[in-house]
């Protein structure tokens, strides 16, 4: 029996005076738009992979504030026939600081400031469909504690 799982995901939606961070990145489908977003790397808590993506992404140092929502997406890729699934978390962020001679991670283009009315104008855009669902529960108001995830790391508990 072949081993699987999904692929955990962080995407961080930050609003500044009424504008949103986004980032344009070079993926096989072409140039697309999406939020500071990537994979929970091992030992990370989600919040931590949030403020690195949107960091390493948009040179923006964040901090998550509430999470907007866990979504679940399927798809098979066309390079490799086989079923790829991902659970995402969205947070709610407010920039700490901004780091311009920051390098962008690699396939990142540019960070943007957009509006919701360019965000949802650039929908063809869009890396997923997530990215516009995530923005319309944010804007809708859905939001929930941090403490709503509880990371339990076993690596710090011994057993005797």
């Amino acid at each position: 029996m072949e081993y699987w799982r999904p692929s955990t995901t962080v995407a961080a939606v930050v609003e500044r005076d009424g504008r949103f961070l986004v980032v344009r990145e070079q993926t096989r489908e072409g140039l697309r738009i999406n939020q500071p977003a990537g994979h929970l790397d091992p030992g990370e808590s989600l919040d931590q992979a949030v403020a690195r993506e949107t960091l390493e992404e948009a040179a923006y140092h964040v901090a998550p504030t509430a999470l907007i929502g866990v979504y679940m997406s399927r798809y098979r890729s066309e390079a490799t026939g086989v079923d790829v699934t991902y659970v995402r978390f969205a947070f709610a962020c407010r920039v700490v600081l901004h780091d311009p001679q920051r390098r962008l991670d690699h396939g990142i283009v540019e960070a943007l400031w957009l509006t919701p009315e360019e965000i949802r104008a650039r929908r063809d855009e869009h890396r997923s469909p997530l990215v516009l669902q995530s923005f319309q529960d944010y804007w809708q108001g859905r939001s929930y504690p941090l403490d709503t995830i509880y990371t339990h790391d076993s690596c710090l508990y011994s057993r005797v």
